[in-house]
Formats: structure tokens, sequence, C-alpha cells
């Protein structure tokens, strides 16, 4: 609801790394589980979600590699069909 409205919600930051710049991440248990919602909140005042999935990894913080791929690919995706616009 808050993207919706152009608000950041108080549990999104900002992910890690230059090329993903603008990306947040919002992380939720649910009972002893952990999900994470990864979004673009500026593409032409769009919301895309560009990823959520359940955090498998029973410590660390690290977001694993093959997310951080899906993720850097389908933000590509999202600005290059902004641009065909």
């Amino acid at each position: 609801m808050y993207m919706q409205l152009g608000e950041k919600s108080v549990s999104a930051k900002p992910m890690k790394g230059k090329h993903l710049r603008g990306v947040m991440e919002i992380v939720r248990p649910y009972d002893t589980d952990t999900y994470r919602t990864v979004y673009l909140a500026e593409i032409g005042g769009t919301v895309v979600v560009l990823h959520c999935f359940q955090k498998k990894a029973k410590r660390g913080k690290k977001t694993p590699q093959q997310d951080i791929d899906l993720i850097w690919r389908r933000l590509c995706q999202a600005r290059e069909n902004y641009k065909r616009r």
C-alpha cells in the first residue's frame, strides 16, 4: 500500500549494489520462515515487483547470488519495457 502512494514502508531497505540503485527490499518473518519481496518503484510511478521468495539459509542475511542474478535480469527487462512505451 505504501508504494502505491509513493511512500516508502518503514520496513523497506535499499538493496546493496550500485547496479541495483532504486531497488528496495522488504523482509518479513512468517511462522518460522522469512520471506523477501524485492521491488522497484521509480519507473514512471509504477510499482514493479521484481522478485518474491522465501529465504532458505538458516544463517546470514546475504541474498543468494542466483536470486540477485534474477532480480538484475528482471530489473533490466523492466527498464527496457519502460523505454519502449
